[in-house]
């Protein structure tokens, strides 16, 4: 069995989305604030993160878009952990925009459904928040009549970055209303079989919130 990591690391100061604030994270009680509050010779530090729930690989519940959604402290567990994977690749001939036809014939109902674009290519650089793929609304539309566990893609926004003027989130809104999770700004999906592979991408179970950061890996037979 190979395991492969398909999460990007959450970092100090390293900015997920632009205009959101980046992760912050430093000491509550330092290493050299420890000593006397445990024996001679050791030490700890007590960690503080401030981060909103977008940040580096994360996924979306239903709360996210809907108020009365579910939220992450909800989502099955058994949604999240050992799915099999249906991998599709990028567009073909230029297109940014997944049509259905990208989804004919696969057998995606119960799978975790990655959008391989390899745009986690640009990660980190400027051109990561710009004219990435994303999910049509039509073919989100099918997706949800299909079912899968899931739907992860290794680019900023499962919808049209492009689109910033009053943006609908067709894609959010189809998808979290159905029910299926949403996993963005993943990575290393061009590196992985068609099928074959099974998913684990899991938050800590926080309430009250409808985003929140993955360990997202691949279990390779």
């Amino acid at each position: 069995m190979t395991l492969i990591d398909l999460s990007h690391r959450l970092e100090h100061g390293v900015e997920t989305f632009p205009g959101f604030p980046a992760p912050v994270m430093r000491h509550h009680i330092t290493f050299e604030e420890s000593a006397g509050q445990i024996a001679a010779g050791r030490e700890f530090a007590i960690d503080l993160i401030t981060l909103v729930g977008g940040s580096s690989t994360y996924m979306d519940a239903p709360r996210h878009m809907n108020h009365r959604g579910d939220d992450i402290a909800a989502l099955p567990i058994d949604q999240l952990v050992d799915v099999p994977a249906v991998v599709v690749p990028a567009p073909s001939g230029g297109r940014r925009e997944y049509l259905p036809s990208d989804f004919n014939g696969l057998d995606i109902t119960g799978c975790a459904v990655l959008l391989a674009t390899g745009w986690d290519e640009h990660w980190t650089t400027p051109a990561y928040a710009q004219s990435s793929p994303y999910l049509g609304p039509a073919a989100a539309r099918q997706l949800v009549r299909l079912a899968p566990a899931f739907v992860g893609i290794d680019a900023i926004l499962i919808d049209d970055i492009e689109d910033c003027e009053a943006p609908l989130r067709e894609a959010h809104i189809n998808l979290l209303g159905a029910g299926i999770p949403i996993v963005e700004n993943m990575t290393g999906l061009t590196s992985l079989p068609p099928t074959g592979a099974r998913i684990t991408a899991v938050p800590v179970a926080v309430r009250g919130v409808g985003s929140f950061p993955v360990r997202a890996f691949a279990r390779m037979p």
